[in-house]
C-alpha cells in the first residue's frame, strides 16, 4: 500500500543521509495511514540523529501509544530523554 511504499522510500533516503527527504516520506506515510506506527518510529530516528530530541520523543511516544509492545521505540525514547538531559547539562 501507499503508506508502506512511502515508509520504504523514506528508509532508503535515510540510509543515503537524505534526512529532510526521509522525514517528508515518513510524514506522508503517516498522513496516509495515521495508525501505522513504523513511520513514526523512523521519523523519530531521523529527528533524534538531527538532535531534535523533543520532536523525536513525540514520535516515539506516539509509536508506544499505537503499539505498547514496540520495544525499540521504548529504548529510543529512553535514550532521547537521556541525551536531551545531557545536552541541557552541557548548556547547548
Amino acid at each position: 500500500d501507499l503508506a508502506t511504499a512511502l515508509n520504504d522510500r523514506g528508509q532508503v533516503r535515510y540510509l543515503r543521509v537524505e534526512f529532510a527527504a526521509a522525514v517528508q516520506d515518513f510524514t506522508a506515510a503517516i498522513e496516509c495511514q495515521p495508525c501505522f506506527e513504523v513511520p513514526y518510529y523512523n521519523r523519530g530516528l531521523v529527528r533524534y540523529r538531527l538532535g531534535d530530541f523533543d520532536e523525536a520523543m513525540k514520535d516515539f511516544r506516539k509509536v508506544l501509544e499505537l503499539n505498547p509492545q514496540f520495544e525499540d521505540a521504548a529504548l529510543s525514547l529512553k535514550q532521547a530523554i537521556l541525551d536531551k538531559e545531557e545536552k541541557q547539562k552541557r548548556g547547548y
